[in-house]
């Protein structure tokens, strides 16, 4: 391999175009098979199962918290760093009670038999 940047963004463009594939396809599963739950074709499986996530609101969250030192950790209210927080008992979940909004998001799964 000559050049490992002109190699790295090839695939970085491969993977983009993959990516919108990707979502197109999915986009199109969802509208098809939206109320099935599980459907099968041939030898494939769909699975459309639905997870809650949570949209936390930045000044909600901040209002909420009873030290201002702690918004330093999260810097923005970030779902990752607050689940993180949570486990470590730094933010107690009753503090951030109505400052997210769940939102339920398909997740899709494609399994070959």
């Amino acid at each position: 391999m000559d050049n490992p940047l002109a190699r790295y963004y090839e695939l970085k463009e491969t993977q983009k175009l993959i990516e919108e594939e990707l979502n197109l396809l999915r986009n199109e599963l969802l509208e098809a098979y939206a109320e099935a739950g599980k459907a099968e074709a041939g030898e494939y499986q769909l699975t459309i199962n639905h997870q809650e996530r949570r949209e936390y609101n930045d000044d909600k969250v901040f209002n909420a918290l009873p030290d201002a030192s702690l918004w330093r950790l999260m810097s923005r209210a970030d779902t990752g760093k607050i689940a993180s927080l949570l486990k470590l008992n730094v933010v107690q979940e009753q503090w951030l009670t109505g400052t997210y909004e769940l939102r339920k998001v398909p997740v899709v799964r494609v399994q070959k038999r």
